[in-house]
């Protein structure tokens, strides 16, 4: 791969986006690229945690690649679009829970991927926006459905209709991240909670993600009854025994064995 970075430690990997020349703009080929390391770490079961960024100090992603798209018809628009959502879908269902950590600019794509990611830490230079209607369009890559979700509608609509930049601490206020650091420990602090949630079971770990992604989409009834179909499939593995055993035992050092 050309434009993307995969390395794993123990059990935390790390995708860098690695066109710093360009803000990591998200091209055709990023996307692509992006999807096989995706693809390669849903196959290794030994991740536990993924870590996503942008390499250079400037940016997260600075966005889609505009020249790419700007002689787009309608067409190859929605296949464009249909792209970068199935990536980013494969980001917010990967098996493990997924941190950006976003060290810049992260603007409409850099914007969206950023929220298809399950945690956002952000350095206290980065930039947040969705300024596609100063372009003439919309976001296309789930930025109108994630912005609003996370957020609520009405700063959503702010942000996206007056195509206006927020900064680190603004993002963190309405609910955008969940902590800022400084630009320098942003790696540090990263990788601190990753590791921190590779400790746990990571098979409780996985199904917690589906419980909550998969109960936001229904009402409280059925999401209620897809967190009990997901907490009593726990009880069908070692860890669960392990897990338990060790708190009955007062056992503080553990290691899960993901099965």
């Amino acid at each position: 791969m050309e434009t993307i970075i995969l390395c794993v430690e123990g059990h935390v990997a790390t995708l860098t986006i690695n066109r710093p020349k360009a803000l990591n703009a998200l091209s055709t080929q990023v996307l692509t690229e992006m999807k096989e390391a995706l693809l390669e770490v849903e196959r290794n079961k030994d991740v536990y945690a993924l870590i996503i960024t942008g390499a250079g100090d400037k940016a997260f992603v600075a966005g889609a690649d505009i020249a790419e798209m700007k002689d787009k018809n309608v067409e190859e628009a929605a296949l464009y679009g249909e792209f970068g959502n199935e990536v980013f879908r494969m980001v917010e269902t990967l098996h493990c829970p997924v941190i950006a950590a976003i060290n810049g600019f992260a603007l409409g794509g850099g914007c969206e991927l950023a929220m298809s990611c399950d945690i956002r830490i952000a350095a206290e230079n980065a930039v947040f926006g969705q300024p596609e209607v100063g372009l003439g369009i919309t976001p296309g890559f789930g930025g109108t459905q994630r912005l609003a979700r996370l957020v609520g509608a009405g700063i959503a609509k702010e942000m996206i209709f007056g195509a206006r930049n927020i900064k680190a601490d603004r993002a963190y206020q309405i609910g955008l991240v969940n902590s800022v650091v400084p630009a320098e420990e942003l790696m540090v602090a990263a990788n601190k909670m990753a590791n921190g949630i590779a400790k746990n079971a990571p098979i409780a770990v996985a199904y917690a993600k589906k419980a909550i992604n998969d109960g936001l989409q229904l009402d409280i009834d059925g999401g209620i009854a897809e967190e009990v179909k997901q907490f009593s499939a726990c009880f069908a593995t070692e860890d669960q025994t392990y897990g338990m055993t060790c708190f009955l035992e007062k056992t503080k050092e553990k290691t899960f064995s993901n099965k």
